[in-house]
């Protein structure tokens, strides 16, 4: 290379990106005093092209853009909502044993957690607090009371994403479960002290028990489309539910700020379809509606996994 004196010189020519703006890199001539560099061919892009650029013939001032280092570059991969899923009364979280598997086989990740059983609020908080030990985005599904519950757990739980509602309670503010099934009807709501047997826990308060569902009606009201022998064992092994779950008002709805989806079970005598209807309607809810008893997770897991698989979808 020559000098401006048109002397030789061992000086060479270096590529030193300049300090840039907006992702700008300016390149530049700098001289290194070091004999021992041969001279470079430097591959740059200039406005989305490749060019090649000799050691000393760049030039000054030409607009390079900057090559992200691969860190930067790769995308972090979104990751897969996880279920969680939320049973109701005079049931257990046993219940969702079939939508598991059909969850897992398909890739998703689910668990199913004991609700408590003890009061809207209460079970609520339970639920929020085991919600926000999992990484990443968050489906809550719930089933019949398990509903309520989660319409009251994803408030305040920023990773909770959609609500999956499977013949449950889709309360609104101030609304009781008790009261809710009279949604859609012509008359009063279903007398449930007809059809509990009631007993006392430690500790319940006043005016509070364990209801459970009275054995002899349990398999034809309950789980109608079961084997009998199945609701037989379902009927003595029930999880009781404390009195105050059906009578507590409801906080702030989730659903006004979270997509929905719903399952109707038009065959359920536990929760009229009508008000099930009534309550995916007013949620707005993607809905869809099946011939099942009110236990459609266990009679029915392949349409409930495959709903609860249209809400991962859709937020994923």
């Amino acid at each position: 290379m020559r000098s401006s004196g048109g002397r030789s010189s061992d000086r060479r020519t270096r590529l030193i990106p300049e300090p840039h703006k907006s992702g700008i890199a300016v390149v530049s001539n700098r001289t290194v005093e070091d004999p021992s560099l041969a001279p470079a061919v430097s591959r740059q892009i200039v406005h989305g092209r490749t060019r090649s650029v000799h050691a000393g013939a760049t030039d000054p001032g030409t607009p390079v853009r900057r090559l992200a280092s691969p860190a930067v570059a790769r995308r972090e991969p979104t990751m897969s909502p996880t279920v969680v899923l939320i049973h109701g009364a005079f049931a257990d979280a046993s219940g969702w044993g079939g939508v598991i598997s059909r969850l897992s086989a398909a890739g998703i990740s689910a668990y199913a957690p004991a609700n408590p059983l003890r009061s809207v609020s209460g079970d609520a908080a339970y639920v929020r607090s085991f919600v926000s030990t999992i990484e990443g985005p968050v489906i809550l599904v719930g089933h019949s009371y398990g509903g309520a519950v989660i319409t009251n757990a994803a408030v305040g739980a920023d990773n909770v994403k959609a609500l999956v509602y499977i013949a449950a309670f889709a309360l609104e503010e101030g609304e009781a479960a008790g009261a809710a099934t009279a949604l859609g009807a012509d008359g009063p709501p279903p007398d449930l002290t007809q059809v509990i047997t009631v007993r006392p826990f430690p500790d319940a308060g006043e005016g509070n028990a364990d209801a459970y569902l009275n054995v002899d009606i349990f398999p034809q009201t309950f789980c109608q489309d079961l084997p009998p022998e199945v609701g037989a064992v379902m009927a003595v092994s029930q999880r009781p539910a404390a009195l105050a779950t059906l009578g507590e008002p409801s906080g702030p709805p989730a659903w006004k700020t979270l997509p929905s989806w719903y399952l109707v079970a038009s065959s359920d005598r536990v929760i009229p379809p009508a008000a099930e209807r009534a309550m995916a309607a007013r949620a707005g809810s993607t809905t869809v509606e099946i011939d099942s008893s009110h236990v459609a997770m266990i009679s029915h897991p392949d349409e409930v996994a495959a709903l609860i698989q249209q809400a991962v979808a859709g937020v994923g």
